[in-house]
């Protein structure tokens, strides 16, 4: 699947998951991925729970429910493999020039392999 095209193309909405070193759950909504190669997304991530959760169990599961009817969407399958800090790089990323609060100073720019994708409904792998 081409993540890019995809993402580029499909209207939606994204939930994070996340899980700290406990198995505490929680879920965020989050803009679509940067996707950086084939195999490897990006988030731009304040210093929150689903940050905190990462740095501590870097296995996580982003939800991306196409707009339309029906069930229409995927679910891909992340381990986190780096961060990032550098502002300029995180800046040059960000697709809106609003701030997100008191807090976007400290954003990180997070790396995820994309272990494998299902789609929204279902058991099935995608190609």
């Amino acid at each position: 699947m081409d993540l890019k095209d995809y993402f580029e193309n499909t209207d939606g909405m994204g939930i994070l998951s996340t899980a700290d070193s406990a198995g505490n759950v929680d879920a965020a909504i989050y803009a679509t991925p940067h996707v950086m190669d084939e195999h490897t997304i990006a988030f731009i991530m304040r210093p929150r729970t689903s940050l905190s959760n990462v740095q501590q169990n870097p296995n996580a599961v982003y939800m991306y429910i196409e707009k339309g009817p029906g069930y229409q969407g995927r679910r891909l399958y992340l381990a986190k493999t780096a961060q990032e800090e550098d502002p300029e790089k995180i800046n040059l990323l960000r697709r809106s020039s609003h701030g997100h609060g008191a807090d976007e100073a400290d954003a990180k720019l997070v790396y995820f392999k994309v272990t494998h994708i299902r789609p929204l409904v279902g058991d099935r792998e995608q190609a």
